[in-house]
């Protein structure tokens, strides 16, 4: 999406609620409104991150006229409608400039195979998010930082390389003199996190670590900058530290486990000095996780029962079961078998409430499929690998397709689990379908799990398909 130089007058008019889109919701809830928005999505090849909060900033009027990406899924689930018919405000009527055709025309979707394109097209908001009554709030710092959060060339994200990813800090941003941040820094920073969060599951980490880096120096930044309401500052500082767990993941997934653990210790931090449970629960849940990987399991115990105690007030079943998953690794990881079941049927007892409006929207990652995936890494640990390889291929066949790199991973994890569990040849089939699926996903997580299973592989390469897949694995570029 271009961005613009020119300034506007602000409106200071308060939001108008959109009543037609309220209607359309009927009698359905946020959030179950918001899973037929995911879904209407998915059957054109989309990907929008709806949530609850979403469609309550549409009914309210906070966003008075959705992205490209967004006007594509509401104009498929109601046919014959124009975006005006559904309530929102032209789209001229909210860039605070003259429309232009280039950038006013929705851009043409086309089919892609490597489905890369669809949440980082013309994703960002930033014009429907401002804060009318914030002085401070004004369109050209929001777009200095739709610059620096969002953009950075090209509109497409290749598959092999994860091309430009919109992510570079802007050089002028930062030399910038200090301002008071406003409603519109705060949803920048909240649209960053999650458009890294939709790379990610597409694409693993390691080609985004690096870029994601300068995007969380402008947030602490921002931090820095202050703001005059208390709303906006918690808002700030929510993201912050979720954009700081976001990056840690990334540097976690691709090997970087000492960045992994500075980068969550920051958002703890956060969390802290904000008197925010809900990242605190978050920064020791993925710390937790950070503890089981690094081969520390009575830290990730500890870590899993500190983030439990934090998430307790929030009323969200859902994650206190993955909260209970990351505890059961930790006594995975200490042999402690019964220790481990107790988690487990905790993990599957809370999980089986279902979901609710409090479920945190980072958690979008856990359903069926990764409760699986996260049982089959406990038996594995425990050396049970008929177990592990049965909650495993559970996991793979559960997985949504978009959630590419969590395909990859559950698939890599079956591959060892039959590997080790002496059946090679299921191993080879499973491995070879990683090696597919590694043509999208950048992951060295993943490839040092298929690196694992290539070595237990490689007395068995008499074995039906084995000598191919360990042909293949050793064709495939290692990264220095």
């Amino acid at each position: 999406m271009a961005s613009s130089t020119v300034t506007s007058s602000p409106s200071h008019r308060p939001p108008r609620p959109n009543l037609v889109f309220r209607q359309l919701r009927g009698q359905r809830s946020p959030a179950e409104f918001a899973a037929a928005i995911r879904r209407a999505a998915r059957e054109i090849g989309e990907q929008v991150s709806c949530d609850a909060r979403y469609i309550g900033r549409v009914e309210s009027g906070e966003i008075r006229c959705p992205n490209y990406a967004y006007e594509r899924v509401f104009l498929h689930m109601f046919p014959g409608r124009t975006l005006t018919d559904l309530g929102f405000a032209p789209r001229s009527s909210v860039r605070g400039r003259r429309a232009r055709d280039a950038d006013d025309t929705p851009p043409a979707h086309t089919a892609n195979p490597t489905n890369t394109t669809s949440e980082t097209t013309g994703a960002y908001e930033s014009y429907e998010t401002r804060d009318p009554n914030d002085p401070h709030d004004n369109h050209e710092e929001s777009d200095v930082l739709r610059r620096a959060f969002m953009t950075g060339g090209g509109a497409t994200v290749a598959a092999a390389s994860l091309g430009p990813l919109g992510l570079a800090f802007d050089a002028a941003a930062a030399g910038r003199p200090a301002r008071r941040a406003g409603a519109s820094d705060a949803g920048a920073l909240e649209e960053t996190v999650r458009r890294i969060r939709v790379l990610d599951d597409r694409h693993g980490a390691d080609g985004l670590y690096r870029r994601a880096a300068a995007p969380l120096r402008a947030a602490y930044a921002l931090l820095d900058a202050g703001t005059t309401r208390q709303t906006t500052a918690d808002r700030l500082y929510s993201g912050a530290g979720e954009l700081a767990i976001s990056v840690g993941w990334l540097a976690h997934d691709s090997g970087r486990f000492d960045d992994a653990r500075s980068h969550y210790a920051e958002a703890l931090a956060t969390a802290r000095m904000n008197g925010d449970a809900a990242l605190e629960a978050h920064a020791f849940c993925n710390t937790a996780f950070l503890a089981r990987d690094a081969g520390r399991p009575r830290e990730a115990v500890r870590a899993a029962q500190a983030a439990q105690r934090a998430a307790r007030p929030l009323g969200s079943p859902r994650l206190m079961s993955l909260l209970a998953l990351r505890e059961a690794g930790g006594w995975a990881g200490l042999a402690d078998r019964v220790g481990c079941e107790q988690a487990l049927a905790r993990a599957h007892a809370l999980f089986e409430r279902g979901p609710s409006d409090a479920d945190p929207e980072w958690m979008t990652f856990y359903g069926e499929a990764e409760l699986e995936g996260l049982e089959a890494q406990c038996w594995s640990t425990l050396g049970d690998w008929r177990r592990a390889a049965r909650h495993a291929r559970r996991a793979a066949e559960l997985q949504d397709p978009h959630f590419t790199r969590n395909r990859a991973l559950y698939t890599a994890e079956l591959a060892d689990d039959l590997a080790r569990g002496g059946r090679p040849d299921e191993a080879a089939a499973a491995g070879m379908r990683v090696l597919d699926l590694l043509e999208e996903v950048q992951s060295s997580r993943i490839h040092r799990m298929l690196a694992g299973t290539a070595r237990v592989l490689l007395p068995h390469r008499r074995a039906s398909g084995v000598s191919a897949f360990l042909d293949r694995h050793a064709s495939v570029p290692r990264k220095a």
